[in-house]
């Protein structure tokens, strides 16, 4: 598992220095993205863990991970709409897959900042947490004691043929199936044994 977050608690990211956006252009045509990394899938579950600030190139690295936990104190948005810089960094790729095109078009065209009960509302926050860090390890942590190759294989299908026809879709997820077979049927033992029954260690 990754988490994602702030030095010191106090902001997430408030994205890049515009002061500096001379120096963008080298790493915007680069494959990984002006972070290094945001143009690149990651291979395990990320988790982003926000307090204060997540403005501009610092919300697209929080889009960039697959859950995001906030402090009710949260503010996110794309400002640098009002000076004319684009985002340039997935934002506009990812920002629709998670709310929908019609929420994502309204961030994305005026720039405005959400609080954190709104960026929820719409789904662009999973949790609103008093300590989103401690949070997000007890995500992690939780994640990391499920049985792993249905998961990763569960989370390629849904990154993957997201956009996809349905039958395509539903082709991919198919083809995980006897990779993970045998994991399955040590599952269902378990399950048969009598672990979990009740709902007991279900959800995180």
């Amino acid at each position: 598992m990754l988490i994602v977050t702030g030095a010191g608690g106090v902001s997430f990211c408030a994205g890049a220095d515009l002061k500096a956006i001379d120096t963008f252009a080298p790493r915007l045509m680069s494959e990984e993205g002006p972070f290094g990394f945001t143009r690149l899938t990651p291979s395990k579950p990320t988790i982003a863990a926000i307090e204060g600030w997540c403005l501009a190139g610092g919300l697209e690295l929080a889009l960039w991970c697959d859950l995001r936990i906030a402090s009710a104190s949260s503010t996110l948005g794309f400002p640098e709409r009002r000076w004319g810089v684009p985002l340039v960094d997935g934002g506009t790729q990812r920002l629709p897959r998670i709310v929908g095109l019609g929420r994502a078009l309204d961030l994305i065209l005026t720039g405005r900042m959400v609080e954190a009960r709104e960026a929820q509302a719409i789904g662009l926050i999973t949790e609103i947490h008093g300590r989103p860090l401690d949070r997000a390890l007890e995500y992690a942590e939780a994640l990391a004691s499920f049985p792993q190759e249905t998961m990763l294989a569960d989370r390629r299908a849904a990154l993957a043929a997201h956009g996809l026809p349905l039958d395509e879709g539903l082709a991919y997820e198919a083809q995980a199936g006897p990779a993970t077979l045998a994991v399955a049927a040590r599952g269902a033992a378990r399950f048969a044994g009598g672990e979990g029954r009740g709902g007991a260690g279900a959800g995180v």
